[in-house]
């Protein structure tokens, strides 16, 4: 506690030798870094100036990318700077925020993975009447619910934790999340009951759904032609790869904040590393190398910076 200015810190005490490793962690962070806001805006960009990419598809993937950048811009910067630093160290009203933010696009991943799994489910079952019910009013209202639940889901908890005092000051993590709550004098069952509301809303519905879309897609594709099971295979891989990915990633934070105790430091270091890695990394490269449209203005992108 700082008490000149009112301010708490938090000791983060999830790094494993990073006064021996720093610039090794630092360097291979940063890198992770670059490649991952370039290559996400990269393809964002290619979506955005060609007018053949302006379809319902690949909006929404330009809006998972997007969200897979600003997830990265809320981790980063902050991991960066606490492997260079002599103390690992936040203020808590700071680690609330980056909870926050951590929850909210984690949840508007979910709910941007069920809207794409709705648009194939209208292309492939209901080609006629795609472009009525895919249009851009309801393009844009999906992005803006996409974004907004989540958001409105993790802010409650998030204001009402706010002030909240702390008699413990150790964080077993290098990036906050629901179990900075543990570190209050008085922990409430509620936050408990409303977490587990909060991940039946934002991450259990939109999953069951999407499920439940591409059930759908595959029985109707099994019973149909050839080139419907063409369309399918091509339109949906990509989505579900990046679907299965992200699920186990998933999984593996939710095992963490369940079983926390039962890793060791070096696996909990290891994990969280992976898991704010791989997703946003390998987002851009399966759409861009299994898409075949975007695969096509990639090549023609790089072909011409050869030239130049």
């Amino acid at each position: 506690m700082d008490d000149e200015f009112n301010v708490t810190y938090i000791t983060l005490d999830g790094y494993v030798d990073v006064h021996k490793y720093r610039y090794l962690y630092f360097v291979i962070m940063f890198t992770a870094y670059i490649l991952i806001l370039c290559s996400n805006s990269t393809v964002v960009y290619l979506i955005w100036i060609h007018p053949n990419l302006h379809e319902p598809m690949y909006i929404f993937i330009a809006a998972l990318l997007l969200n897979s950048v600003l997830f990265s811009m809320t981790i980063y910067p902050k991991l960066l700077i606490d492997f260079l630093s002599e103390k690992q160290i936040i203020t808590y009203s700071a680690c609330v925020f980056q909870s926050f933010f951590y929850y909210s696009l984690g949840g508007s991943e979910f709910l941007l993975l069920a809207a794409m799994s709705y648009d194939r489910f209208v292309s492939i079952c209901k080609p006629l009447q795609y472009p009525t019910i895919m249009n851009k009013t309801t393009i844009s209202i999906v992005l803006v619910l996409a974004w907004l639940v989540p958001a409105v889901h993790i802010a409650v908890p998030a204001i009402l934790n706010a002030n909240k005092k702390l008699c413990r000051f150790t964080f077993k993590g290098i990036i906050c999340n629901s179990t900075v709550f543990k570190l209050h004098c008085v922990t409430s069952r509620g936050d408990s009951i409303y977490g587990v509301i909060i991940m039946f809303n934002v991450t259990l519905l939109p999953l069951l759904f999407i499920l439940f879309t591409y059930t759908r897609i595959f029985i109707i594709s099994y019973r149909s032609g050839r080139d419907v099971r063409k369309k399918a295979a091509e339109t949906c891989l990509p989505h579900l790869l990046v679907l299965i990915i992200f699920f186990c990633l998933s999984t593996c934070t939710i095992l963490l904040l369940l079983v926390e105790s039962d890793f060791s430091k070096t696996v909990r270091f290891i994990m969280i590393l992976q898991i704010i890695v791989y997703h946003p990394l390998f987002n851009p490269i399966i759409y861009g190398l299994k898409m075949k449209e975007i695969s096509k203005h990639l090549r023609r992108l790089f072909h011409m910076s050869k030239l130049t």
